[in-house]
């Protein structure tokens, strides 16, 4: 079956955009154009295709079945397009394409920046982009087909669905605090006191989350009102070192700084949370030379990581 040359690249673009936003406010935003404008491209490429690719919600507006299954092949396609006209602009086809990877907290200290070393040691001329933030922020960008791999903790995030996941390893949080904490040495057997102080948690909504939320829940602990919610390993480290703070941390994140005797780790009675850290793909997306060659390496850098018991 051809294509109906009816469907025009901006009908693509809008689609896209209104996927991305779930608004076709904000949609019309980044394309410049007017809500209107917006909302009649979707319904011409919606007669056109003869399927509903939105449900309205309270919120704005989310794929329908048919908007998803369309989404899971124009995505890549589109990206696809954008990376080959992006190639040959000033001369740059005579240039490797970047590696594009999204990144979450739970593999940014240790597994990704190990890879990365030893990509650059076998492949100089490859270029490596980095983005970071919650899986609910990330796995959208990889269906769309802006970003290569995802790595992290993502394997019970929602966004997950139709695309593809490896396991690496199985990763605990750590409770971790200043060297000079009170609690250190401290008996620990009622843990209620770990609400006694400053807790610096993952984001709500976050896979991460989800794992330190059941584990107060199943030990009856109150979170405390004094948080600080980040994923910033670099904030919640600089508070923690200069408070009484305590940081639930995935074991990537905090490995050094706990060898360096910069941190400490608290010795629960109880066994921590931990989750599944592993690598995710676009399966309809046509696979980088570059992705490839990471993926091998990620495999390999986990399997260290695991012998040095630094997980």
């Amino acid at each position: 079956m051809n294509l109906d040359k009816r469907i025009k690249l901006r009908h693509l673009n809008c689609f896209l955009e209104v996927a991305r936003q779930r608004s076709f406010v904000k949609a019309a935003a980044v394309l410049a154009v007017s809500q209107p404008a917006a909302s009649k491209t979707i319904q011409e490429l919606e007669r056109i295709l003869a399927a509903r690719l939105f449900d309205r919600t309270p919120d704005g507006v989310e794929l329908s079945e048919a908007g998803r299954l369309f989404l899971r092949y124009i995505g890549p396609g589109v990206a696809a397009l954008r990376r080959g006209v992006a190639a040959l602009s000033d001369g740059s086809h005579e240039q490797a394409l970047p590696l594009r990877l999204g990144v979450l907290s739970t593999a940014e200290s240790a597994l990704v920046p190990e890879a990365i070393r030893q990509m650059h040691q076998r492949h100089p001329h490859i270029a490596v982009r980095v983005a970071t933030g919650p899986a609910a922020y990330l796995l959208p960008q990889l269906r769309l087909g802006e970003l290569d791999l995802v790595v992290g903790r993502v394997a019970e995030a929602p966004d997950i669905q139709g695309l593809a996941f490896e396991h690496l390893y199985d990763e605990r949080m750590l409770f971790v605090v200043r060297p000079e904490h009170p609690l250190l040495g401290a008996a620990l057997s009622d843990l209620a006191r770990l609400a006694d102080y400053p807790l610096v948690l993952p984001l709500p909504e976050t896979v991460i989350r989800r794992h330190v939320d059941s584990f107060f829940v199943q030990w009856g602990v109150e979170l405390p009102q004094a948080r600080v919610e980040t994923l910033s390993t670099a904030v919640s480290r600089s508070y923690v070192v200069g408070s009484d703070a305590i940081w639930i941390a995935p074991a990537d994140a905090v490995a050094r700084e706990i060898a360096a005797g910069t941190l400490a780790r608290l010795p629960l009675p109880v066994e921590e949370p931990g989750g599944s850290v592993g690598l995710c793909w676009n399966p309809e997306q046509a696979a980088a030379t570059a992705a490839g060659l990471f993926r091998e390496l990620l495999r390999g850098v986990a399997a260290e990581l695991r012998a040095s018991n630094r997980l």
